[in-house]
């Protein structure tokens, strides 16, 4: 009999041990470990962004992974998580076997953890992103861009982690940076957190502005109809490309195909089949599917990251101007490297 598709953590931690056991025995005969896993019908773990809450995220993944679950053969474990840190810790810990993620941290997973992309999400207003937003409340204190702008030290700012493209890179990026404002050290004081947090935040009145994006400000509205109404945008970035799913690349390639064939034609077909599915992208932030994708699909991503950087290098304080140029080429390298990987698309 399968094993059910979301496992309970008692069930997972009596998988790894069978697991372990079977590895120790694989590499004593010196036999390859992830074709062990897959003999011991390991549940590929998968880690959520935390959008929401924790809770509330892994409840709106629960259908699709049990359908991936079934495609695969396969058990899946969700790690939902409070942070970016915390998925970016699990992900450098070899605890995560496949991700939702976006912008930095799937580049990071990309170049740095030995993992590829194999699918990107849409979305049903069929733009190929999002938008990075600032928010603030109606008839409060901040009445204008130009006034956060010009005494940003008498704000209190809500923001995104600063691995966070809406939250943090992007805002910091296309608008704070080019006018000289440091997000971190500039505002009168700061809360990080979700872009539910964030947007609360400034509808409670525990924050005069907030980071956020148009994706999940239409969904914070269907959530907090009585606190969106209290909010309004006073800008909005240029289009940022949706997010990835991620896998490790030391899956067999026929193994990784499957799934990707999975994501690619889910919600594809016509009939009550078709419209359960649909129904399950649509209450899981409003997606509409995903596309084929490989690592070159994060280029845009290295280029915010690049940006950011010499953004970051230009305006900060070095002993002398030798030390800046040295930094600013650093980055040109590190740059370079990347594009060197995104380009290769193909896994190894």
């Amino acid at each position: 009999m399968a094993c059910p598709p979301i496992l309970p953590i008692a069930a997972w931690l009596r998988q790894w041990a069978v697991f372990w056991r079977g590895a120790l025995a694989a590499l004593a005969l010196g036999l390859p470990l992830v074709a062990t896993a897959q003999q011991a019908g390991m549940p590929v773990r998968f880690g959520i962004l935390p959008l929401g809450g924790a809770f509330e995220s892994r409840n709106d993944w629960d259908p699709l992974l049990a359908d991936l679950s079934k495609a695969i053969g396969r058990p899946v474990a969700v790690l939902s998580v409070t942070s970016y840190d915390a998925l970016e810790q699990a992900i450098q810990r070899n605890e995560v076997d496949m991700a939702f993620l976006s912008g930095k941290m799937a580049l990071d997973a990309v170049t740095l953890r030995q993992m590829r992309v194999v699918a990107q999400v849409t979305r049903h207003d069929g733009l190929p992103g999002y938008r990075a937003l600032l928010l603030a409340r109606k008839g409060g204190a901040v009445t204008s861009l130009d006034a956060v702008l010009g005494d940003p030290d008498r704000w209190r700012l809500a923001r995104g982690e600063s691995r966070s493209v809406s939250g943090f890179i992007v805002p910091q990026l296309q608008l704070f940076l080019p006018n000289r404002i440091v997000m971190e050290t500039r505002f009168r004081s700061e809360v990080v957190g979700t872009h539910q947090m964030t947007a609360l935040a400034v509808a409670n009145g525990e924050a005069d502005v907030a980071t956020n994006n148009t994706a999940d400000f239409e969904r914070f509205k269907l959530q907090f109809p009585a606190e969106a109404a209290r909010l309004q945008v006073i800008w909005e970035s240029e289009l940022i490309p949706h997010a990835q799913i991620v896998m490790r690349r030391d899956y067999p390639a026929e193994f990784q195909q499957r799934v990707q064939g999975f994501l690619t034609g889910y919600a594809k077909a016509r009939g009550p089949k078709g419209d359960a599915e649909r129904a399950v992208l649509k209450s899981l932030h409003d997606l509409a599917g995903f596309l084929p994708a490989d690592n070159s699909s994060l280029v845009p991503a290295a280029k915010l990251a690049y940006q950011l950087a010499r953004q970051n290098a230009m305006t900060a304080q070095f002993i002398n101007e030798q030390a800046r140029q040295t930094r600013l080429q650093r980055i040109e390298d590190g740059y370079a490297d990347q594009l060197e990987v995104l380009r290769d698309g193909a896994p190894p």
